[in-house]
């Protein structure tokens, strides 16, 4: 019978049982993608990578990222965090380039003195995009909130991807503990807005300066809330400092996880390129859980 390893992480904090929950499975290069579907709902956690050999040698590995229901392009932390045990299983590792579907994605470990991986950092593997402006009465409706708990003094709800697309919207500070996902408006926003798919998440925000409070509900994806969302602040930090034309870069100190008992710190710089606005995502990881899979 195979036995797949794995091991668990919670990613973008020094805490154990703070931050989001990750897994990391080896040796999945003789399964099916419905196994491999299958097995990320088994573990039933925000997400579940895949490390598996890259399709060209000159990269460290193709990863294969998997929420409750669906394969995914591109996500922030579980990139972190399988760099975060890769590199405990790797003492030569500092750095690495792994294959996503969005891209390719550059990575730098951390170490401490003694040479203890302690966090990693990601870039993300493709510029921002901005998509569709979604009506703040809908963000309303979908979080359980009144219209003028949505802030648009700076922007609209809008769509915007580094590799995976969120809907985003600045709240104020007291609705945002207030946001209470409604799933059948959320139904009935994706009804609405066909031009999304088959995938309406919305990551709300409020500012204080540089650092920011944020959460994300995906329920349509089988994710209520996530408590840490490396995806979702990415396209967050790039789209603010896009509102800033004469700035050149932004640094982001992100809070998340809070109302649900995992608070996770994120940090995002968003730089201006050639190719676009793009940012480089780091946080901490605290090693949990190892095991095998028998299948």
């Amino acid at each position: 019978m195979p036995q797949l390893p794995f091991f668990t992480a919670d990613v973008f904090t020094k805490v154990r049982f703070g931050g989001n929950p990750l897994a990391v499975v080896f040796g999945g290069q003789a399964i099916d993608v419905a196994t491999m579907q299958a097995i990320a709902a088994e573990f039933n956690l925000s997400e579940t990578t895949f490390v598996l050999p890259p399709a060209d040698p000159a990269n460290t590995a193709r990863v294969r990222i998997f929420n409750r229901s669906a394969e995914m392009a591109f996500a922030g932390h579980p990139l972190v965090g399988t760099a975060f045990v890769l590199a405990n299983q790797r003492p030569d590792l500092n750095a690495a380039t792994f294959e996503v579907p969005a891209g390719i994605v550059h990575v730098q470990i951390e170490r401490d003195a003694d040479g203890v991986v302690v966090a990693a950092a990601i870039e993300t593997p493709q510029p921002l995009t901005i998509g569709d402006t979604v009506a703040h009465e809908v963000i309303a409706q979908a979080l359980r909130l009144a219209p003028a708990d949505v802030v648009t003094t700076h922007h609209l709800p809008v769509a915007a991807s580094n590799g995976n697309a969120f809907v985003i919207a600045e709240v104020t500070r007291e609705a945002l503990s207030r946001c209470d996902p409604d799933l059948a408006a959320f139904r009935a926003a994706l009804a609405a807005h066909p031009q999304f798919g088959s995938r309406f998440a919305i990551h709300v925000y409020s500012r204080e300066g540089q650092v920011l409070r944020a959460r994300m509900f995906a329920p349509l994806s089988g994710t209520w809330e996530d408590p840490a969302t490396g995806s979702a602040n990415t396209p967050l930090a790039c789209l603010l400092l896009s509102l800033e034309p004469e700035a050149q870069e932004a640094g982001f100190e992100i809070h998340q996880g809070v109302e649900m008992g995992r608070p996770s710190l994120l940090h995002v710089d968003a730089r201006r390129t050639s190719d676009g606005i793009v940012a480089t995502l780091r946080g901490a990881c605290v090693a949990v859980m190892q095991g095998e899979i028998a299948l």
